[in-house]
């Protein structure tokens, strides 16, 4: 059973509704949906209906943040099933299904597992099939679980250092280890160095197990140069980790 406590969601919902566009970027980045700030540092942190946690999965893909265009997409979800007579739980997984990793880099994604063989252990044509028909097989995430904008842009995960900046750390904290604890022992793929480095942040202090981490695995991001070549670097490490995950 998925997680039903969306508190957050609840006292947002209406003024999700209330938008004239939910894809004006001037609509969402307001007081109306900032949760904190750090002048200091140059960050914002808004909401955005990202709750839905999936407890049936075998596979965990985690990215630092959800960007702008992920941010739309679900403001845009919710918006768009005004008159729908659904469930909030139900309304979240529709969120999930349709923003998460959204746009180019879930083509990379996609190519990426596949040549990793993920989908032949999960009886699957193609990974593709996780963010449609078989989306109840993996749950998507993110070490900071809503959108954060550094000096007003998607952050990127590197600057300033979330393990080194204490609201950035605290998310991190508070929100992965205990959703993932959630979970039964999946597999989890980090998108990129920098959720790497805080998963095994996590792991060293004990909030999660390091077992099941694939080490290695680039950030899809178009705009990541250097995914090819780190990918074709920890390629066969990355396909052992599945092969022993899967036994």
């Amino acid at each position: 059973m998925s997680i039903a406590s969306y508190s957050k969601f609840t006292n947002f919902k209406e003024s999700i509704h209330a938008l004239t566009d939910p894809t004006d970027q001037e609509e969402l980045m307001t007081e109306t949906f900032l949760l904190e700030r750090d002048e200091n540092k140059n960050l914002g942190i808004y909401y955005a209906p990202f709750e839905h946690v999936n407890e049936h999965e075998k596979i965990v893909i985690v990215g630092i943040t959800p960007g702008l265009h992920q941010m739309k997409k679900s403001f845009e979800t919710v918006w768009n099933n005004d008159n729908e007579e659904i469930g909030d739980e139900e309304l979240l997984q529709k969120v999930k299904n349709h923003s998460s990793f959204e746009g180019p880099m879930r083509k990379n994604l996609i190519t990426m597992l596949d040549e990793l063989e993920l989908h032949t252990h999960l009886y699957l044509d193609s990974s593709s099939e996780l963010f449609g028909p078989a989306s109840h097989l993996v749950q998507t995430t993110s070490v900071l679980p809503y959108p954060v904008f550094y000096k007003g842009k998607n952050f990127s995960g590197s600057t300033p250092n979330i393990l080194k900046t204490e609201v950035l750390h605290r998310y991190a904290l508070n929100h992965l280890p205990i959703e993932l604890e959630k979970l039964n022992d999946p597999l989890i793929v980090p998108l990129g160095v920098n959720v790497t480095k805080v998963l095994m942040h996590l792991a060293e202090i004990n909030l999660i197990s390091a077992n099941s981490i694939i080490n290695g695995f680039p950030h899809p991001s178009g705009g990541n140069g250097h995914r090819h070549r780190q990918f074709a670097v920890n390629k066969e490490g990355m396909k052992e980790t599945i092969r022993r995950y899967f036994g």
